[in-house]
């Protein structure tokens, strides 16, 4: 199929008004003046995406990684939403190096849950295109999940090399697959069980009291002498085996992973009602500590009285869209939560800058945290400007707030 052919192929597909075209291009075009704020924010940032990761080796969205699954997700969502065909014919650009011409995936290692997060997209690039190739390549990322490691009650290790360790991260990277996999491609009742199950064992180990909000990663205990000499679990607690604090983006990608289960899940579909009620109760735990002053979450989210926590943008932007995503498929009170969602989303664009160069900065975040052992470790990682996982949150959070007429 040549070029003009799949262009026309898509803009058919989208259905989108020309006027809404025609006012976010000229938005976009604004948004490049140095100093001056967008009206869209979410345009703005995936422009400056583009400008700064051409594909060039070195930039941080070439390789294959998490990060390029979870931002090309936000450039999927601002395509759906704008209508306009740049956003999708950057997302090939992006994915089509990894993928060859029978399909087979190149230079990708399937050791792990992070590198199966940018499958997500590949399924999305089949939708979109159904181009025999993404299919083929989402299968192999599949096939990851047959034989991968796992506790004695189902939970994923989230690396191979980290035995009987259940991060809150790694749920989200599995399972956003592996539920848009079942749902677009194929072996729907394995993928939906398995990400309901991954869902539920982790909230099991990890919620913190009745607070609906829940710790960064537990450990099972099994002897890790014999699978990793002289391997010791720094950050586990001796009998809870639960990492020490409430990390505002780990919990943001729990949020998120459970959100999107939901719109993804049947109505009717056994145990879709266990994943409802965490979500329900997370939900109210996140508009108890969100911060009033802010409208952001703290870094440490249930610990706002210390003097050295501080507002963290990436968990805050994961929070407003699990949130403004729930009102949307209407699991949440739009009156109750619809206040939270503004705030947060103040918060989110406080901390970010059109710089010199007319491209945006995010600012208060830090970039790839693991878990911690102590509150002081945590509150103690640096902060940098442009921390990946805070840009790839911005962008879903902009983008699904900034829909047309929601944006005040």
């Amino acid at each position: 199929m040549n070029s003009i052919r799949k262009w026309h192929l898509r803009t058919a597909r989208l259905g989108r008004s020309m006027l809404m075209l025609a006012s976010f291009s000229i938005l976009c075009a604004t948004s490049r003046a140095p100093a001056q704020e967008p009206r869209y924010w979410s345009i703005a940032l995936a422009d400056t995406l583009m400008r700064r990761n051409t594909g060039a080796p070195g930039e941080p969205l070439t390789r294959w990684s998490y990060w390029k699954g979870y931002t090309l997700n936000g450039f999927e969502m601002l395509w759906q939403s704008t209508g306009d065909p740049r956003y999708l014919e950057y997302i090939e650009q992006q994915i089509d190096p990894f993928i060859d011409h029978d399909g087979n995936l190149v230079g990708v290692k399937l050791d792990s849950l992070d590198n199966a997060m940018a499958g997500n997209i590949v399924v999305g690039l089949y939708e979109h295109t159904h181009d025999p190739r993404y299919r083929v390549a989402a299968t192999q990322i599949r096939r990851m999940f047959n034989n991968y490691p796992r506790n004695a009650d189902g939970g994923f290790w989230h690396n191979p090399k980290l035995p009987g360790e259940m991060w809150v991260d790694g749920v989200f990277m599995g399972e956003m697959f592996l539920l848009r996999y079942g749902d677009s491609i194929g072996d729907r009742k394995y993928c939906f069980d398995e990400a309901i199950n991954q869902i539920t064992i982790f909230a099991r180990h990890a919620l913190k009291g009745k607070s609906g909000l829940y710790y960064h990663a537990w450990a099972a205990n099994p002897d890790l002498a014999t699978v990793v000499p002289q391997r010791k679990l720094h950050w586990a607690h001796p009998v809870t085996r639960l990492s020490p604090e409430v990390w505002s983006e780990g919990l943001g990608w729990y949020a998120l992973v459970v959100v999107e289960a939901l719109a993804r899940l049947p109505a009717d579909y056994p145990r879709r009602t266990e994943v409802l009620d965490i979500y329900e109760q997370l939900a109210a735990g996140l508009k108890r500590a969100q911060d009033p002053v802010s409208g952001g979450w703290f870094f440490i989210v249930d610990k706002p009285e210390r003097t050295d926590n501080w507002i963290d943008t990436s968990g805050s932007a994961m929070f407003t869209y699990a949130l403004e995503r729930g009102i949307e498929l209407r699991l949440l009170s739009r009156k109750e939560y619809s206040s939270a969602v503004t705030a947060g989303y103040r918060a989110i664009t406080r901390n970010a800058r059109i710089n010199s160069d007319g491209l945006v900065d995010i600012l208060s975040a830090c970039d790839g945290v693991c878990v911690q052992a102590s509150y002081a470790n945590y509150v103690g990682c640096k902060r940098t400007i442009n921390a990946k996982e805070a840009v790839g949150g911005s962008l879903w959070a902009t983008v699904v707030v900034e829909k047309p007429g929601h944006v005040n």
